[in-house]
């Protein structure tokens, strides 16, 4: 069996004193889109910071490509080939929808991702591309937060709640580019709370409960009453 892309081995979180990961054992193989679910809470976006170096983790706990890169700045992880949208899109407000754009590319990894293929997977960010970025609705903002993250050309991106707070419509336009974004041997991690969503889109799917991992298994085989007992830590 090739190697995984991505190994995580007993990783622990804190914030200060605080624990927010207990344990956890994961990974990704070449090409695979694998969903992680749970509750507020749980510790997904913590499991998201920690995998890409913004937040520090200890020795030989997040393997990349059999890299041990827990001990890296987050630049040092874009480098490698790791990308993340993160939760609350998080732009830059002074500068245009180009300008966000183009700071994925400054990580200067070379591959499909253009400034024009961006604008061909989301054309109305080339109507927009002067306006400033967080004049644009919520939905063409997490646009932008996709494509910065396409500019840097990873072969992990990772996306931390991805449909939140956006409407429907908007999440169902997102969803669709998904295959355009992730169907050329790219893998990904989506942390979702619509769970019919991120079953529909993935291959396996973690779950997770107060920091650890409460189930995992195959995202076409697991049942909704194991995702319900795994979710809320029911017996």
């Amino acid at each position: 069996m090739p190697e995984p892309i991505l190994q995580i081995q007993a990783l622990d979180a804190h914030y200060g004193d605080f624990q927010a990961l207990y344990g956890v054992d994961m990974e990704v193989s070449e090409g695979e889109v694998l969903a992680i679910i749970g509750s507020n809470g749980a510790g997904k976006t913590t499991l998201m910071r920690s995998i890409t170096g913004l937040l520090s983790n200890g020795p030989s706990q997040i393997k990349y490509r059999s890299e041990d890169i827990s001990g890296l700045r987050a630049d040092e992880v874009a480098m490698r080939g790791l990308a993340m949208v993160p939760e609350g899109r998080q732009l830059f407000p002074s500068l245009s929808v180009r300008e966000n754009l183009m700071i994925g590319a400054q990580v200067g990894r070379k591959g499909p991702w253009t400034l024009d293929e961006v604008y061909k997977l989301f054309p109305i960010l080339d109507e927009r591309k002067d306006q400033q970025s967080t004049s644009l609705s919520g939905g063409q903002q997490q646009m932008v937060a996709i494509g910065r993250a396409l500019m840097a050309n990873p072969d992990l991106i990772l996306f931390d709640e991805i449909s939140l707070g956006l409407a429907p419509i908007i999440i169902k336009d997102i969803y669709d580019a998904l295959p355009g974004i992730i169907g050329e041997g790219m893998s990904a991690i989506i942390v979702e709370q619509d769970i019919s969503k991120a079953l529909s889109v993935s291959s396996r799917v973690y779950c997770l409960q107060e920091g650890r991992v409460s189930l995992e298994g195959a995202s076409d085989t697991v049942s909704r009453e194991d995702i319900s007992r795994a979710y809320f830590g029911i017996e």
